[in-house]
């Protein structure tokens, strides 16, 4: 298929050097989509129908056989050999059991090594006789050693998580799962399913897929591709807010953040914005060769009120009102006998008379100016909060230093998020057609409304655990999440099978639970995993953690070394005098080099084949507040899909004593 697409030839077939780049641009991308990848076969399952699909359910009536793969593929002749997983025809491998076959005789699962076919395994769905089972081969893919970034999960999707993916574009999910529940591939394989099914759409408004850090993103950017999607777009919320000429170099406390991030904060700039606009006081004289046309105060005033009461954006306010004055003013040429046009509406909406009067009346905003001032003058902001912020919560967001410009400022991540809020207030933000927001727990409201402006028109797939929340502002409920995202009709679903963690370790995390998220339901893992749990004292922890990394790397797979942030310097130092070269978070493990020394910061989204944790109570210590520190904990316990190791020489949260 891919030659097919290299040997075409387009010198003939297009009518210009602009359609023959663009052209030559569809291709190109068309054998990228077409390329092997390593390791991944075409296909992985088979479904035997007992009726040809959309055929009469006679008997008599011949069957069909459809095989199963990440992609279509044809033969030379166009008939197809694999069948998409997304094709409606291959819905019933992942949903068809004994309890309700869908028409499926056989349903035959292949086992891969290295590329190469090792097995398969049947399953007669249709006949009585033959028990249900659990399927051997799936369990061996979901343990299958991680190596390199996340794969893909097509062979292993299961019937809740299939039915989250295959839910329709025009409306909004919402997935809670605790960890190793398949959340995130969930959400990544829900995009190639809506660009399966909606291509033409999501290729005009374009995809997004939000991640917590750039560690996370690379971590997952292989996934799409390999399953011959190139177009997606992929950023963190810092990205989608940053404004070129704007660093951030200052940072926030935790109390100053929260403020920031409150919703209320969108009133404040609201107010901050329309408070620009004046009411006319002068009435407004426009020359028109020997004729002179007045607007009295009042008048203009009615426009500028109308124009008010309508709720647009600011900028989009201010670029009617010079039109709504010119229409005045040919109402009275009308009046007058005359009979103008359009053209004569427009050289009177650019008339210096009207120019100035817009300028004095509506005042164009710069946000990042308008946020500055915010921020740099107290009697600015208490006049724009008043009884919406505190006195002591205006003191919070007040800079201790004024900064004298935009440039010098030393802004912080929550600062250009109201520079977001300001720019939309000022000039609508563009929309996408699917947003995918991932970790969606840590966000603040604010961080909220900056992802839901890029949904305005579109829909979005929300992925997050209550129970993994680490930031001082962590979402406290679904409900008030997808209502600052401005999609509170979304459907919240719950995800409580796990299959990478563990039961052993994820009962062990589950400890957790009533402290970090009380009623929030445990993971139940489908995988027993005996002696997948160590949990042992030291009195030289740092010299046996690394051991403990060196008997790891025994194993076959990924090795995570977690520790809190303060812990990292010392264990980076006794991992290289030890001979063990480690990775840092986001960087690809390979065969030669497999471990990976994880700040406790950044583990949220990673998985490895086994985990050693070094001293549970230095990261809980290391967040501002216990509860944080007991989530971040949380976290760090579940990214084991073989083992995890803990070492402490303090004594360890009261919960997991």
């Amino acid at each position: 298929m891919r030659e097919d697409v290299e040997a075409l030839d387009i010198r003939d077939v297009t009518a210009n050097w602009v359609n023959a780049i663009v052209l030559q641009a569809q291709i190109d991308d068309r054998i990228k989509a077409l390329a092997d990848l390593t390791h991944t076969p075409l296909f992985f399952g088979r479904l035997d129908y007992l009726h040809a699909p959309g055929a009469e359910l006679a008997e008599g009536a011949e069957g069909e056989q459809f095989y199963i793969g990440r992609r279509h593929v044809h033969d030379a002749d166009g008939d197809p050999m694999v069948i998409d997983w997304r094709a409606p025809v291959s819905q019933p491998f992942y949903r068809a059991s004994k309890k309700d076959p869908q028409d499926i005789a056989l349903r035959r699962r292949f086992g891969y090594t290295g590329g190469e076919l090792t097995a398969y395994e049947d399953e007669h769905l249709s006949d009585p006789a033959e028990a249900a089972a659990v399927s051997k081969l799936l369990q061996q893919e979901i343990e299958r050693p991680r190596v390199g970034p996340m794969r893909d999960i097509v062979a292993t999707i299961q019937p809740e998580q299939d039915e989250i993916v295959r839910s329709g574009l025009s409306g909004s999910v919402c997935v809670q799962g605790g960890p190793g529940t398949g959340k995130t591939a969930v959400g990544l394989h829900r995009v190639a399913y809506l660009l399966y099914a909606h291509r033409d759409r999501l290729a005009r408004t374009g995809t997004l897929v939000i991640g917590p850090n750039r560690s996370f993103l690379h971590y997952i950017e292989q996934v799409l591709p390999a399953l011959g999607e190139l177009e997606v777009k992929q950023a963190t919320v810092d990205d989608l807010v940053a404004r070129e000429g704007l660093e951030v170099r200052g940072t926030d406390t935790a109390e100053t953040a929260v403020v920031k991030g409150d919703a209320r904060m969108a009133t404040v700039l609201r107010r901050a914005v329309r408070s620009h606009v004046t009411e006319p006081a002068e009435p407004l004289m426009v020359v028109r060769g020997s004729r002179r046309w007045r607007v009295p105060a009042y008048e203009l005033a009615e426009i500028v009120a109308e124009l008010q009461d309508r709720d647009i954006r600011y900028g989009a306010a201010r670029d009617a009102l010079p039109q709504r004055i010119a229409h005045a003013v040919l109402v009275r040429m009308e009046q007058a006998g005359e009979a103008p046009d359009d053209r004569v509406q427009d050289a009177v909406a650019r008339n210096a008379a009207v120019k100035a009067a817009v300028k004095a009346v509506w005042p164009p905003v710069e946000p990042s100016k308008l946020v500055l001032r915010l921020l740099s003058d107290p009697e600015f902001l208490a006049a724009h909060a008043d009884g919406i912020l505190t006195e002591d919560e205006q003191k919070l967001v007040l800079w201790p230093k004024p900064f004298r410009s935009v440039r010098s400022a030393k802004w912080s991540a929550a600062d250009l998020v109201l520079i977001d809020e300001a720019c939309d207030l000022v000039e609508r933000t563009h929309s996408l057609g699917h947003v995918v927001l991932d970790e969606a727990q840590d966000l603040s409201p604010m961080q909220y409304r900056a992802v839901g402006r890029r949904c305005t028109t579109g829909s979005a797939t929300v992925l997050g655990d209550l129970a993994q929340g680490t930031t001082p502002w962590a979402t406290r409920s679904w409900d008030e999440a997808l209502t600052h995202l401005g999609k509170p009709e979304a459907a919240v679903e719950e995800l409580t099978a796990g299959f990478r963690v563990p039961r052993e370790v994820i009962a062990y995390a589950s400890r957790l639970l009533p402290s970090i998220s009380p009623g929030l339901a445990p993971v139940s893992s489908v995988r027993e995993t005996p002696g997948s749990l160590v949990i042992t004292g030291t009195a030289d922890l740092t010299a046996d953690v690394v051991t403990a990394c060196r008997d790891s790397l025994a194993h076959e797979g990924s090795i995570g070394l977690i520790a809190a942030d303060a812990r990292i310097p010392v264990l980076a130092e006794a991992l290289l005098a030890a001979g063990l070269p480690y990775l840092s978070p986001g960087e690809e493990t390979t065969a030669q080099s497999r471990l990976t020394l994880v700040p406790a910061s950044l583990a949220k989204g990673l998985e490895y084949d086994y985990v050693v944790l070094d001293e549970p109570a230095a990261i809980v210590s290391g967040e501002p507040d216990e509860r944080t520190g007991l989530r971040r904990l949380y976290v760090c316990l579940t990214r084991a899909v073989s083992g995890l190791t803990a070492l402490h020489s303090a004594p360890l949260p009261t919960p997991l004593i």
